[in-house]
Protein backbone atom coordinates (compact mmCIF):
# COMPACT_ATOMS: atom_id res chain seq x y z
CA UNK A 1 0.00 0.00 0.00
CA UNK A 2 1.01 3.58 -0.62
CA UNK A 3 1.09 6.56 1.73
CA UNK A 4 -1.23 8.58 -0.53
CA UNK A 5 -3.99 5.99 -0.07
CA UNK A 6 -4.37 7.21 3.52
CA UNK A 7 -4.90 10.84 2.61
CA UNK A 8 -8.31 12.33 3.37
CA UNK A 9 -9.69 15.76 4.16
CA UNK A 10 -10.19 16.33 7.88
CA UNK A 11 -11.76 19.68 8.81
CA UNK A 12 -9.74 21.42 11.55
CA UNK A 13 -12.85 21.84 13.71
CA UNK A 14 -13.19 18.04 14.01
CA UNK A 15 -9.86 17.78 15.88
CA UNK A 16 -10.86 17.70 19.55
CA UNK A 17 -8.76 20.23 21.45
CA UNK A 18 -10.31 19.50 24.84
CA UNK A 19 -11.47 16.35 26.61
CA UNK A 20 -15.21 15.59 26.93
CA UNK A 21 -16.77 16.24 30.34
CA UNK A 22 -17.00 12.52 31.14
CA UNK A 23 -14.51 9.96 29.83
CA UNK A 24 -17.05 7.25 29.01
CA UNK A 25 -19.54 9.51 27.23
CA UNK A 26 -17.53 9.99 24.05
CA UNK A 27 -19.25 8.88 20.88
CA UNK A 28 -18.46 5.41 19.58
CA UNK A 29 -18.51 4.30 15.96
CA UNK A 30 -18.77 0.49 15.78
CA UNK A 31 -17.43 -1.44 12.79
CA UNK A 32 -18.61 -5.02 12.37
CA UNK A 33 -16.18 -6.77 10.04
CA UNK A 34 -18.45 -9.78 9.48
CA UNK A 35 -21.56 -7.88 8.40
CA UNK A 36 -19.62 -4.82 7.12
CA UNK A 37 -22.10 -2.69 9.06
CA UNK A 38 -21.49 0.57 10.94
CA UNK A 39 -23.35 1.61 14.12
CA UNK A 40 -23.29 4.88 16.07
CA UNK A 41 -23.26 4.54 19.86
CA UNK A 42 -21.85 6.05 23.05
CA UNK A 43 -18.68 4.61 24.56
CA UNK A 44 -20.60 3.13 27.51
CA UNK A 45 -22.30 0.84 24.97
CA UNK A 46 -19.14 -1.30 24.68
CA UNK A 47 -20.79 -3.32 27.48
CA UNK A 48 -23.18 -4.69 24.83
CA UNK A 49 -20.38 -6.24 22.76
CA UNK A 50 -18.51 -8.27 25.38
CA UNK A 51 -19.29 -11.00 27.90
CA UNK A 52 -17.93 -13.21 30.67
CA UNK A 53 -14.38 -14.44 30.03
CA UNK A 54 -13.51 -11.86 27.38
CA UNK A 55 -10.23 -9.96 27.85
CA UNK A 56 -9.29 -6.33 27.29
CA UNK A 57 -5.57 -5.76 26.75
CA UNK A 58 -4.72 -2.33 28.20
CA UNK A 59 -1.49 -0.33 28.14
CA UNK A 60 -0.61 0.85 31.65
CA UNK A 61 2.19 3.20 30.59
CA UNK A 62 2.19 6.60 32.27
CA UNK A 63 2.99 9.82 30.43
CA UNK A 64 5.68 11.92 32.06
CA UNK A 65 5.88 15.74 31.74
CA UNK A 66 8.35 15.63 28.88
CA UNK A 67 8.28 19.23 27.63
CA UNK A 68 10.70 21.65 29.29
CA UNK A 69 11.41 25.31 28.60
CA UNK A 70 14.89 26.61 29.29
CA UNK A 71 17.34 29.32 28.38
CA UNK A 72 20.57 29.08 26.47
CA UNK A 73 23.70 30.27 28.27
CA UNK A 74 24.96 33.78 27.45
CA UNK A 75 22.19 34.66 24.98
CA UNK A 76 19.23 33.76 27.22
CA UNK A 77 17.35 32.54 24.14
CA UNK A 78 14.24 30.55 25.03
CA UNK A 79 14.68 26.90 24.08
CA UNK A 80 12.07 24.14 24.14
CA UNK A 81 13.43 20.74 25.08
CA UNK A 82 11.34 17.62 24.57
CA UNK A 83 12.62 14.65 26.59
CA UNK A 84 12.40 11.54 24.41
CA UNK A 85 14.05 8.87 26.54
CA UNK A 86 16.47 8.36 29.38
CA UNK A 87 19.71 6.85 28.06
CA UNK A 88 21.64 6.46 31.29
CA UNK A 89 20.26 6.83 34.81
CA UNK A 90 23.68 7.21 36.51
CA UNK A 91 25.01 9.86 34.10
CA UNK A 92 21.61 11.61 33.71
CA UNK A 93 21.87 11.30 29.92
CA UNK A 94 18.76 11.91 27.83
CA UNK A 95 17.80 11.82 24.17
CA UNK A 96 15.90 15.04 23.44
CA UNK A 97 14.48 17.20 20.69
CA UNK A 98 15.31 20.88 20.80
CA UNK A 99 13.51 23.81 19.21
CA UNK A 100 14.85 26.00 17.63
CA UNK A 101 17.46 23.38 16.77
CA UNK A 102 19.74 25.63 14.73
CA UNK A 103 20.73 27.58 17.87
CA UNK A 104 21.92 24.56 19.87
CA UNK A 105 25.37 23.07 19.41
CA UNK A 106 27.58 20.60 21.26
CA UNK A 107 29.01 22.19 24.41
CA UNK A 108 26.11 24.62 24.91
CA UNK A 109 24.63 24.78 28.40
CA UNK A 110 20.89 25.12 28.99
CA UNK A 111 19.30 26.44 32.18
CA UNK A 112 15.86 25.37 33.44
CA UNK A 113 13.69 26.89 36.15
CA UNK A 114 13.56 30.44 37.52
CA UNK A 115 16.65 29.92 39.65
CA UNK A 116 18.37 27.61 37.18
CA UNK A 117 17.35 24.59 39.28
CA UNK A 118 18.59 22.33 36.51
CA UNK A 119 21.48 22.78 34.14
CA UNK A 120 22.14 20.56 31.12
CA UNK A 121 25.02 20.34 28.69
CA UNK A 122 24.65 19.32 25.04
CA UNK A 123 27.06 16.44 24.44
CA UNK A 124 25.90 14.98 21.13
CA UNK A 125 24.25 16.19 17.97
CA UNK A 126 22.55 13.19 16.39
CA UNK A 127 19.97 14.56 13.93
CA UNK A 128 18.75 17.94 12.73
CA UNK A 129 16.51 18.36 15.79
CA UNK A 130 17.79 15.60 18.09
CA UNK A 131 20.45 16.09 20.76
CA UNK A 132 21.85 14.21 23.74
CA UNK A 133 21.85 16.17 27.00
CA UNK A 134 23.69 15.47 30.22
CA UNK A 135 22.00 17.01 33.23
CA UNK A 136 24.52 18.43 35.70
CA UNK A 137 23.01 17.66 39.09
CA UNK A 138 24.72 16.76 42.37
CA UNK A 139 21.73 15.51 44.37
CA UNK A 140 20.13 12.06 44.40
CA UNK A 141 18.38 10.58 41.37
CA UNK A 142 15.06 10.84 43.22
CA UNK A 143 15.62 14.57 43.76
CA UNK A 144 16.53 15.00 40.09
CA UNK A 145 13.31 13.27 38.95
CA UNK A 146 11.25 15.36 41.36
CA UNK A 147 12.67 18.60 39.93
CA UNK A 148 12.12 17.28 36.39
CA UNK A 149 8.47 16.53 37.28
CA UNK A 150 8.03 20.03 38.66
CA UNK A 151 9.59 21.81 35.69
CA UNK A 152 8.13 19.61 32.96
CA UNK A 153 4.85 20.19 31.15
CA UNK A 154 2.32 17.63 29.92
CA UNK A 155 3.41 16.82 26.32
CA UNK A 156 0.12 17.63 24.63
CA UNK A 157 0.64 17.41 20.83
CA UNK A 158 1.37 20.80 19.24
CA UNK A 159 -1.51 20.38 16.79
CA UNK A 160 -3.85 21.51 19.59
CA UNK A 161 -2.42 25.04 19.51
CA UNK A 162 -3.37 25.94 23.05
CA UNK A 163 -1.74 26.30 26.44
CA UNK A 164 -1.50 23.14 28.51
CA UNK A 165 -4.00 23.32 31.39
CA UNK A 166 -4.03 21.79 34.87
CA UNK A 167 -6.80 19.50 33.60
CA UNK A 168 -4.43 18.01 31.02
CA UNK A 169 -2.23 16.64 33.82
CA UNK A 170 -4.80 13.95 34.57
CA UNK A 171 -6.88 13.87 31.38
CA UNK A 172 -3.85 13.27 29.13
CA UNK A 173 -3.43 10.04 31.08
CA UNK A 174 -5.49 6.85 31.41
CA UNK A 175 -7.02 6.13 34.81
CA UNK A 176 -4.97 2.91 34.97
CA UNK A 177 -1.58 4.51 34.17
CA UNK A 178 1.17 2.99 36.37
CA UNK A 179 4.63 2.84 34.83
CA UNK A 180 6.11 6.18 33.80
CA UNK A 181 7.92 6.33 30.48
CA UNK A 182 5.61 7.47 27.66
CA UNK A 183 5.90 10.83 25.90
CA UNK A 184 2.67 10.21 23.97
CA UNK A 185 -0.49 8.94 25.63
CA UNK A 186 -2.27 5.70 24.68
CA UNK A 187 -5.41 7.71 23.91
CA UNK A 188 -7.84 4.82 23.27
CA UNK A 189 -7.71 4.18 27.02
CA UNK A 190 -8.92 7.71 27.83
CA UNK A 191 -12.53 6.58 27.36
CA UNK A 192 -12.48 4.17 30.31
CA UNK A 193 -13.90 5.52 33.57
CA UNK A 194 -13.62 3.70 36.92
CA UNK A 195 -17.36 3.01 36.82
CA UNK A 196 -17.22 1.48 33.34
CA UNK A 197 -14.25 -0.72 34.24
CA UNK A 198 -16.07 -1.89 37.36
CA UNK A 199 -19.17 -2.77 35.30
CA UNK A 200 -17.03 -4.75 32.85
CA UNK A 201 -15.41 -6.62 35.76
CA UNK A 202 -18.83 -7.45 37.21
CA UNK A 203 -19.76 -8.90 33.80
CA UNK A 204 -16.69 -11.17 34.04
CA UNK A 205 -14.44 -9.29 31.63
CA UNK A 206 -10.75 -9.49 32.56
CA UNK A 207 -8.04 -6.90 31.99
CA UNK A 208 -4.56 -7.93 30.88
CA UNK A 209 -2.03 -5.14 31.41
CA UNK A 210 0.95 -4.62 29.14
CA UNK A 211 3.39 -1.70 29.20
CA UNK A 212 4.49 0.04 26.02
CA UNK A 213 6.06 3.45 26.45
CA UNK A 214 4.60 5.27 23.47
CA UNK A 215 7.00 7.62 21.72
CA UNK A 216 6.77 10.56 19.35
CA UNK A 217 7.17 8.23 16.37
CA UNK A 218 3.39 7.79 16.50
CA UNK A 219 3.04 11.42 15.35
CA UNK A 220 6.03 11.58 13.04
CA UNK A 221 5.21 12.24 9.38
CA UNK A 222 5.80 9.30 7.08
CA UNK A 223 8.00 10.64 4.30
CA UNK A 224 8.04 7.70 1.87
CA UNK A 225 5.27 6.75 -0.55
CA UNK A 226 6.25 3.07 -0.33
CA UNK A 227 5.23 2.04 3.20
CA UNK A 228 7.63 -0.91 3.25
CA UNK A 229 10.47 1.65 3.35
CA UNK A 230 9.23 3.46 6.50
CA UNK A 231 11.11 2.74 9.74
CA UNK A 232 9.27 3.18 13.03
CA UNK A 233 11.05 4.54 16.12
CA UNK A 234 11.78 1.90 18.75
CA UNK A 235 9.61 1.87 21.88
CA UNK A 236 10.28 0.05 25.14
CA UNK A 237 7.71 -2.58 26.15
CA UNK A 238 7.05 -5.27 28.72
CA UNK A 239 4.58 -8.17 28.77
CA UNK A 240 4.72 -10.05 32.06
CA UNK A 241 4.09 -13.78 32.23
CA UNK A 242 0.96 -13.44 34.40
CA UNK A 243 -0.61 -11.06 31.85
CA UNK A 244 0.33 -13.24 28.88
CA UNK A 245 -1.42 -16.13 30.66
CA UNK A 246 -4.66 -14.12 30.96
CA UNK A 247 -4.62 -13.50 27.19
CA UNK A 248 -3.69 -17.09 26.31
CA UNK A 249 -6.38 -18.56 28.56
CA UNK A 250 -9.03 -16.45 26.82
CA UNK A 251 -7.66 -17.56 23.46
CA UNK A 252 -7.80 -21.24 24.45
CA UNK A 253 -11.38 -20.79 25.70
CA UNK A 254 -12.36 -19.08 22.41
CA UNK A 255 -13.21 -15.82 24.21
CA UNK A 256 -12.89 -12.37 22.66
CA UNK A 257 -9.58 -10.55 23.06
CA UNK A 258 -9.88 -6.79 22.60
CA UNK A 259 -6.77 -4.64 22.17
CA UNK A 260 -7.37 -1.21 23.69
CA UNK A 261 -5.41 1.05 21.38
CA UNK A 262 -2.75 0.68 18.73
CA UNK A 263 0.02 0.46 21.36
CA UNK A 264 -1.60 -2.58 23.02
CA UNK A 265 -2.06 -4.18 19.60
CA UNK A 266 1.58 -3.50 18.68
CA UNK A 267 2.75 -5.03 21.98
CA UNK A 268 0.83 -8.29 21.67
CA UNK A 269 1.76 -8.66 18.00
CA UNK A 270 5.41 -8.18 18.99
CA UNK A 271 5.18 -10.71 21.84
CA UNK A 272 3.29 -13.42 19.94
CA UNK A 273 4.96 -16.79 19.29
CA UNK A 274 4.73 -18.93 16.13
CA UNK A 275 1.94 -20.93 17.82
CA UNK A 276 -0.19 -17.78 18.14
CA UNK A 277 0.22 -17.55 21.92
CA UNK A 278 1.56 -14.46 23.70
CA UNK A 279 4.86 -14.99 25.47
CA UNK A 280 6.51 -12.80 28.13
CA UNK A 281 8.56 -10.07 26.47
CA UNK A 282 10.81 -7.35 27.85
CA UNK A 283 12.65 -5.20 25.36
CA UNK A 284 12.00 -2.93 22.41
CA UNK A 285 9.68 -2.94 19.41
CA UNK A 286 9.71 -0.99 16.16
CA UNK A 287 6.89 -2.99 14.59
CA UNK A 288 5.05 -1.14 11.84
CA UNK A 289 1.69 -2.68 11.00
CA UNK A 290 -0.02 -1.68 7.75
CA UNK A 291 -2.20 -3.55 5.23
CA UNK A 292 -2.04 -6.36 4.37
CA UNK A 293 -1.23 -7.91 7.75
CA UNK A 294 -2.29 -11.14 9.44
CA UNK A 295 -3.17 -10.51 13.10
CA UNK A 296 -2.50 -13.37 15.53
CA UNK A 297 -4.08 -12.46 18.87
CA UNK A 298 -6.87 -9.86 19.10
CA UNK A 299 -10.27 -10.24 17.47
CA UNK A 300 -11.54 -6.82 18.54
CA UNK A 301 -9.99 -3.40 18.89
CA UNK A 302 -10.81 -0.06 20.50
CA UNK A 303 -9.08 2.95 19.02
CA UNK A 304 -9.51 6.67 18.42
CA UNK A 305 -10.13 8.34 15.09
CA UNK A 306 -6.73 9.18 13.66
CA UNK A 307 -5.12 11.84 11.52
CA UNK A 308 -4.65 11.36 7.76
CA UNK A 309 -1.56 9.41 6.67
CA UNK A 310 -0.65 8.44 10.24
CA UNK A 311 0.95 5.09 11.09
CA UNK A 312 -1.81 4.39 13.63
CA UNK A 313 -4.53 4.84 11.00
CA UNK A 314 -2.65 2.31 8.86
CA UNK A 315 -2.75 -0.27 11.66
CA UNK A 316 -6.51 0.24 12.02
CA UNK A 317 -6.92 -0.24 8.26
CA UNK A 318 -4.90 -3.47 8.48
CA UNK A 319 -7.22 -4.75 11.22
CA UNK A 320 -10.62 -3.68 9.87
CA UNK A 321 -9.87 -3.72 6.15
CA UNK A 322 -8.74 -0.70 4.16
CA UNK A 323 -11.97 -0.05 2.21
CA UNK A 324 -14.13 -0.50 5.31
CA UNK A 325 -12.04 1.97 7.34
CA UNK A 326 -12.08 4.59 4.58
CA UNK A 327 -15.88 4.23 4.41
CA UNK A 328 -16.16 4.51 8.22
CA UNK A 329 -13.92 7.58 8.34
CA UNK A 330 -16.04 9.31 5.68
CA UNK A 331 -19.16 8.51 7.71
CA UNK A 332 -17.52 9.72 10.94
CA UNK A 333 -16.65 13.05 9.28
CA UNK A 334 -20.20 13.39 7.90
CA UNK A 335 -21.56 12.68 11.41
CA UNK A 336 -19.17 15.26 12.94
CA UNK A 337 -17.22 12.82 15.11
CA UNK A 338 -14.20 14.29 16.90
CA UNK A 339 -10.72 13.09 15.95
CA UNK A 340 -7.31 12.63 17.56
CA UNK A 341 -6.15 13.00 21.20
CA UNK A 342 -9.36 13.94 22.98
CA UNK A 343 -11.68 12.73 20.24
CA UNK A 344 -14.28 9.99 19.94
CA UNK A 345 -13.72 6.23 19.84
CA UNK A 346 -14.02 3.39 17.37
CA UNK A 347 -14.77 -0.24 18.19
CA UNK A 348 -13.89 -2.87 15.58
CA UNK A 349 -15.39 -6.35 16.11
Amino acid sequence: MKLSQFKFYLPQELIADNPPENRDESRLIVLNRTTQSIEHKTFKNILDYFSDGDVFVINNTKVFPARLYGEKEKTGARIEVFLLRELNKESLLWDVLVDPARKIRIGNKLYFGEDSELVAEVIDNTTSRGRTLRFLFDGSYEEFRKILQGLGETPLPKIHQREVSAEDEFRYQTIYAKHEGAVAAPTAGFHFSRELMKRLEIMGVEFAEITLHAGLGNFRDIEVEDLTKHKMDSEEMNVEESQAEIINKAKENKKKICAVGTTSMKAIETAVSITGMVKPYKGWTNKFIFPPYEFSVADAMITNLHLPMSSVMMMVAAFAGYDFVIKAYKEAIAEQYKFFTYGDAMLII
